[in-house]
């Protein structure tokens, strides 16, 4: 493959070198993801041949999900980091901890990632997983002796690499937060020799993490996210003589950030940078960004592309313009979403899942939705505004309440489910949020039935389709699922679930579709 980067930004010459230019993308419209849906804290390489792009996933199995792309705009799911059920345990966590914030370098032809599972919100074990393809085979990960979270990986010209991480201040009068560095012995996978403190931030009383750590032209250049992963969400950067340091803040940090944008823009929280030079000399970045709709975002953070392009100073994001901006070819498809394994997961461990064609079959599992188990859940990524989401049971067979639901997390979702029972099947809407659980309908059924969950983007509607025409049964406003409201770091997941005694027969979920929409503004359209 030959990589090709997106064109529609004229060339001009800085140092030398192409970069994009100052002037901004030539295609108007609004500022599209190129990893739509929850895809945050994303880390990208260059292997050589593509492009390689990694994110958090939290405990969504299997996790860390690798994209693959020769032109940065069109991306495709290579498969997953995590695929060995049991290594790391994810069974008991909420569904913001678990699997966070990967680091992928290709180092001498081997991809590296980097990751941390969390408890409690809190960095529990930092690991190590390596493959010589995106798709894998990827190693089992190993568990490396350290603390924090957010871990980092850089190859120095000497050969050497180094680890770096953040963790909470261990120096007085310093923090909260510090980033520190030790190196990485890639033969044994182990962190040898003496640990180093770098940086404490430079906004003072926020939180430094997300480090990453370049080389350019003799000096050391140091990435950080802070503020929060909200509104202040912002990109920083410090740079030294050495990669152990002395560190300095760079003076012009924040380099990127839309907290100055208030509270109408588009496009807020942008911050967790990477950086990565295609082949061709020019420098691109990767952001994460949430895309709030009428005061919410119910998508989870997203992965954006930005121009970037290095000075004496160090690295500029969008030169000239400072903000995101609209990137030639980023578009959002519409229509039915082409089937595809990768696309699904689960919550905290496989599930038994099959697929033929747009029949689907799921074990049943006891574990409720309001659990922290492993629920027989399976879904996608909710990446439009607007959207529906549907499938086909049997009323008449099911050994347990079956339908569809529009998941954030174990304390916030919308379901629509055919519960049985002794006086027969009813259909019943329920929504689990920041104010309780709420039986929003009712209502008798027998026979196959068609559930649909919609939405326009500001209303989640759920019913059943009888005859060609949709019948609703509840109606709530997206907000009641949005993480202004209901917390968290994901986004929505529209799931097909089953819920029953383990050992049952597999629940057939029939003419499953997932079709994307525009919203009635058509924000998702260029």
């Amino acid at each position: 493959m030959v990589a090709t980067l997106p064109s529609g930004f004229a060339d001009v010459v800085e140092n030398g070198e192409p970069v994009p230019s100052h002037h901004g993308p030539t295609t108007p419209g609004p500022v599209l993801p190129v990893l739509p849906g929850c895809h945050p804290d994303p880390s990208i390489c260059f292997d050589g041949t593509q492009f390689v792009l990694v994110t958090s996933s939290f405990t969504y199995w299997p996790g860390l999900p690798v994209h693959v792309s020769t032109d940065l705009v069109h991306w495709q799911p290579a498969g997953h980091v995590l695929t060995s059920p049991g290594a790391p345990v994810l069974d008991g966590l909420e569904v913001s901890d678990g699997v966070w914030a990967p680091t992928v370098r290709c180092l001498d032809g081997v991809l590296h990632v980097v990751f941390t599972v969390a408890r409690d919100r809190k960095g529990a074990e930092t690991y190590l997983c390596t493959a010589t393809d995106p798709a894998g085979p990827w190693s089992e990960p190993q568990l490396l002796d350290t603390e924090g979270f957010d871990p980092a990986l850089f190859l120095d010209r000497d050969g050497r690499c180094w680890f770096t991480a953040c963790r909470d201040s261990r120096t007085p009068g310093s923090g909260p937060g510090e980033l520190f560095l030790r190196e990485l012995d890639r033969a044994t996978g182990r962190l040898v020799g003496p640990e180093h403190v770098l940086w404490h931030g430079a906004l003072g009383g926020a939180w430094v993490e997300g480090p990453r750590l370049f080389e350019r032209d003799g000096r050391y250049h140091l990435l950080a996210a802070e503020g929060g992963t909200a509104r202040h969400h912002a990109v920083t950067a410090a740079t030294a003589p050495a990669v152990t340091g002395p560190w300095t803040t760079d003076p012009r940090s924040p380099l990127l950030t839309h907290r100055h944008l208030g509270a109408t823009a588009d496009v807020q929280a942008v911050g967790h940078a990477d950086l990565v030079d295609g082949p061709d000399g020019r420098t691109w970045g990767v952001v994460l960004g949430i895309r709030p709709f009428d005061g919410g975002h119910v998508l989870g953070r997203e992965t954006f592309l930005v121009p970037a392009a290095w000075e004496d100073e160090g690295p500029v994001f969008a030169p000239g313009t400072g903000a995101l901006a609209p990137v030639p070819g980023v578009e959002t498809a519409i229509g039915p979403v082409p089937e595809d394994d990768l696309e699904w997961v689960g919550l905290r461990g496989p599930v038994e899942h099959t697929r033929s064609g747009t029949t689907h079959l799921l074990a049943p599992r006891p574990d409720p939705l309001t659990s922290r188990g492993l629920p027989a859940l399976t879904g996608r990524r909710q990446d439009t505004h607007a959207c529906t989401f549907a499938a086909t049971v049997d009323a008449d067979r099911l050994p347990g309440p079956t339908g569809l639901a529009a998941y954030q997390h174990q304390d916030a979702h919308l379901a629509l489910r055919v519960e049985p029972g002794p006086a027969g099947a009813h259909v019943v809407t329920e929504l689990v949020d920041a104010d309780g659980t709420h039986e929003l309908s009712r209502r008798p059924v027998h026979g196959p039935v068609r559930l649909e969950l919609r939405t326009d983007g500001r209303t989640y509607r759920a019913g059943v389709v009888a005859d060609g025409v949709f019948v609703e049964h509840a109606a709530v406003p997206h907000l009641r699922l949005a993480t202004e409201h209901v917390g968290g770091f994901v986004g929505v997941l529209l799931a097909l679930v089953a819920q029953g005694p383990s050992g049952s027969a597999p629940v057939p979920f029939t003419d499953v579709q997932h079709v994307r929409q525009v919203t009635d503004e058509g924000d998702d359209q260029p």
